[in-house]
């Protein structure tokens, strides 16, 4: 079952969020009543089709975040829960592992955990976050040993695919809230915040990189992915319209244009990896069989897009507020 607004303000008390969660009574409720959106009756719908499976253990380290049963699943069992989870498709972030059933997400992020997590130390950490899709890398930080992951994303049909995952190994220490990140009360305090590609998408970027600081305590780490152009510290892309297909894209600064924004606002920022973005890591699959990168992409230029812009490049830094914003 897709958790209440109830279900959710007991986990952030239990989580040590009790302001929040009175705060956020109201938003989630919102955010959750039925006929928001035209597609929940089927999401609904494939949520209760999961078939009964008895778990023996859930790893949360492996690439895929897997569930495991003792045995095979029956071929009706099987057959019944891959129709259930297709049911929930588009599928954008994975991989992940449902007792042997491959979910081949559109965007490998087992890819970009593996050029973040040998920089990182989540044992022990409260982390945020943002922009949290079905809460792979939420997943992934549990696995390295996060005290604990609340995560937030608007996008309803990502918590239902986070529910289908929490159906068969409840953790009392994550949560998903289906709200927009600016909804969330200031002075959150965690030890880490995630924002993974969410910075392209925001009209200012340097009031989404403050509200980002305003979580973490001090001394805490902000963890940034964010498409980037190459150039100096001057170099910033404003796309005329779309980018790469997407419509709601608006700056993409160079990675030393993005390092002096973080420093203006108080950061100290190494960037951890540059990379172009490949179909290896994005592409149309059985599970978000839409257009995805491939078709973004100019065909008689791969460095281009569609519309004749720099093809995506996607940096990760890693920042600490070191200062107060001027």
């Amino acid at each position: 079952m897709l958790p209440s607004a109830t279900s959710l303000g007991a986990q952030l008390h239990a989580l040590g969020y009790e302001r929040w969660s009175e705060a956020l009574a109201g938003p989630l409720g919102d955010a959750l009543a039925p006929g928001r959106h035209g597609d929940r009756p089927r999401w609904e719908r494939a949520l209760h089709a999961l078939p009964a499976v008895t778990l023996s253990h859930c790893d949360l380290t492996a690439a895929a975040p897997a569930l495991h049963s003792n045995a095979p699943l029956s071929i009706p069992t099987e057959a019944a829960l891959r129709e259930a989870l297709l049911g929930l498709s588009p599928w954008r972030k994975g991989p992940f592992n449902f007792f042997g059933i491959s979910v081949d997400a559109e965007w490998r992020s087992d890819l970009k955990w593996a050029r973040l997590a040998p920089h990182l130390s989540f044992q022990g950490k409260r982390v945020l976050d943002v922009g949290c899709g079905n809460g792979y890398y939420a997943r992934r930080a549990r696995g390295a040993g996060a005290e604990m992951v609340l995560g937030v994303d608007p996008t309803l049909l990502f918590a239902f695919q986070a529910a289908a995952f929490d159906a068969y190994a409840p953790d009392p220490h994550w949560a998903l809230l289906p709200l927009p990140f600016e909804a969330l009360p200031t002075g959150g305090g965690f030890d880490m915040v995630l924002s993974m590609g969410v910075l392209y998408h925001r009209r200012d970027p340097l009031a989404h990189l403050t509200a980002l600081g305003a979580q973490l305590r001090p001394g805490g780490q902000l963890v940034l992915e964010t498409l980037v152009v190459p150039g100096n510290t001057e170099q910033v892309l404003v796309p005329p319209d779309r980018y790469a297909r997407m419509r709601n894209v608006w700056f993409l600064p160079s990675v030393p244009a993005l390092k002096r924004w973080l420093a203006r606002l108080g950061y100290e920022a190494e960037c951890l990896s540059e990379v172009a973005t490949t179909p290896e890591e994005q592409r149309t699959t059985a599970w978000m069989p839409f257009q995805s990168l491939g078709e973004a992409l100019a065909p008689a230029d791969q460095s281009l897009t569609v519309e004749g812009l720099p093809a995506p490049r996607r940096a990760l830094l890693l920042a600490e507020k070191t200062r107060k914003t001027p």
